[in-house]
């Protein structure tokens, strides 16, 4: 009597390899960018809460935008809270600058991925007057200095 042999062939065995190898190379830059937004996450939401302390501090004053050069004047100014750890400087990582017809938030990353570490990320607002009226603040994000645009925030 002949018994078959069980197990695999070699070629069902190369097949399950290239299928996993297809797999991986579609699954491992697409975690990565996953995780580098992920890690973005904190300087955008330290952006967004900057930016309502501007809309605060617009209410209360008119006729000025707020201005600061490091962490520490933000947080006196405006009474915000900045997370440094994601910065690529703990002290000038993060300013705000007054512009023609409103400000920005710059956020310089680092600690994050050498994708993204030395660009800047910046949240725009602008505001005009019609009639004594101001509008409200539009924000709008974009990047510098060569920043992905998989990892500027869409809103």
């Amino acid at each position: 009597m002949l018994r078959r042999e069980k197990g695999f062939t070699l070629i069902e065995l190369l097949i399950v390899i290239a299928i996993i190898g297809i797999l991986a190379a579609i699954a491992i830059p697409m975690y990565r960018t996953q995780t580098i937004k992920a890690k973005m996450t904190e300087v955008t939401n330290a952006m967004s809460a900057i930016a309502s302390a501007i809309n605060a501090y617009r209410q209360e004053d008119q006729d000025n935008w707020p201005t600061a050069d490091n962490v520490a004047a933000i947080q006196n100014s405006l009474g915000v809270n900045v997370p440094t750890g994601r910065l690529n400087n703990p002290t000038t990582g993060m300013v705000i600058s007054s512009i023609t017809d409103g400000v920005e938030i710059i956020a310089t990353i680092g600690n994050i991925d050498g994708s993204v570490d030395g660009r800047q990320l910046v949240l725009r607002g602008t505001q005009t007057e019609t009639n004594g009226v101001w509008s409200p603040i539009n924000w709008v994000w974009e990047g510098r200095n060569n920043m992905p645009p998989a990892f500027v925030p869409k809103r």
